[in-house]
């Protein structure tokens, strides 16, 4: 275990935003929840397995995902029966829920069930890079220009397989694109939108020059990663922002790991001038496994290269994307350096928990150095 020289206070660090032992309303909502969604999640594997097979083994896979589900179940009953022993003593987020299932599918034979997909969303993804990029190289206006940046990985973001009523979308419209995405997120203001200071500190000007180096934690593969963090990370490398990009150490839903990440990049800095030579000459651009098997991220658990580059590199800016790692975990972190957080709510319940009265609204919550 190596220390992240981010933290604020790291004595004091505690990734979750809800702790379903001490939180009566979340419990009874994200239990149920989450034994609903390991239906979704066993049929998933079960076909992404039996896909590649026949006969026995395709059999096979529909009983071991049935057997995933059966000890997934298991454990979550486990937890919630324990909640009275557990309350005060051990703090139970919806990270630890994700990363069960995770850990579960592992143990069933199952090490990446949405590989098929989030190969078929990259190349899609891809392919409609450099016209992404030219809308964007068209804003001449620099707040303008930061905004459209902003909303596309929020947009992005909303690609997730793991988010049920994204899903229903993503499943009922095939054509369902960043556009589209970028029509459904909420208008402005948004439900924690902080995004004015944000635009602020990247005015240039002699107060507030260029951030020496990002790091920047994604998400999701396809649209997520390539239409919305990749014009965002083009944008600060333009600065002359050095940028590490983290993605999962292991497949997790339709994350992007960091060797998938890798490979992409190879790819995306064909369609860009400024991606290729920070990625394939310079080394402003590179990519770092941030040492996760779940969405959610816990910044004690972070590889020793990973914390070793962020204070090399004397890192002042963070980024973190997504509602795993962005909103069920580190909502409520504080860090030294400058942080914006940045997700699109995908689930009512919580929206409404935070104060929300809209479906899919946005959280932009950027932080100042402290």
């Amino acid at each position: 275990m190596y220390s992240c020289s981010l933290f604020a206070d790291e004595s004091n660090y505690q990734p979750d935003t809800l702790d379903l032992n001490t939180d009566a309303k979340a419990a009874d909502y994200w239990f149920p929840c989450f034994r609903e969604l390991v239906t979704k999640y066993a049929k998933q594997a079960a076909v992404s397995s039996s896909s590649q097979c026949d006969g026995d083994d395709a059999d096979d896979a529909a009983q071991r995902a049935a057997q995933f589900q059966a000890a997934y179940l298991g454990q979550l009953q486990d937890y919630q029966d324990n909640i009275a022993n557990n309350r005060g003593k051990v703090v139970l987020g919806t990270s630890e829920l994700l990363k069960l299932n995770e850990t579960m599918l592992r143990r069933f034979g199952f090490s990446d069930p949405w590989r098929r997909q989030k190969q078929q969303e990259n190349a899609s993804a891809k392919g409609r890079l450099k016209q992404r990029l030219q809308e964007i190289d068209a804003i001449t206006d620099g707040d303008a220009r930061w905004t459209e940046l902003v909303r596309g990985v929020l947009a992005g973001n909303m690609f997730d397989w793991g988010a049920q009523a994204v899903a229903t979308i993503l499943e009922q419209d095939s054509n369902f694109g960043l556009h589209a995405a970028l029509e459904r997120i909420e208008q402005r203001p948004w439900l924690l939108d902080n995004l004015d200071a944000w635009l602020q500190r990247m005015r240039n000007s002699p107060e507030q020059q260029a951030h020496k180096c990002a790091v920047v934690f994604v998400d999701n593969s396809g649209v997520d990663v390539v239409l919305g963090i990749l014009p965002f990370v083009r944008e600060l490398l333009r600065r002359g922002t050095k940028v590490l990009l983290c993605a999962n150490s292991e497949p997790s839903l339709n994350d992007v790991t960091s060797v998938e990440l890798s490979l992409l990049l190879d790819e995306c800095a064909c369609e860009c001038s400024i991606l290729a030579h920070a990625w394939l000459h310079s080394q402003r651009l590179l990519v770092y496994a941030n040492g996760q098997s779940g969405p959610c991220l816990d910044m004690r658990t972070l590889p020793r290269e990973l914390c070793d580059a962020i204070t090399a590199n004397e890192t002042d800016l963070l980024v973190i994307e997504g509602m795993g790692r962005a909103l069920h975990t580190n909502l409520n972190a504080q860090f030294k350096c400058e942080t914006l957080k940045l997700a699109v709510v995908k689930n009512r319940w919580l929206a409404k928990y935070l104060g929300g009265d809209k479906m899919f609204p946005v959280i932009c919550k950027y932080e100042e150095h402290r």
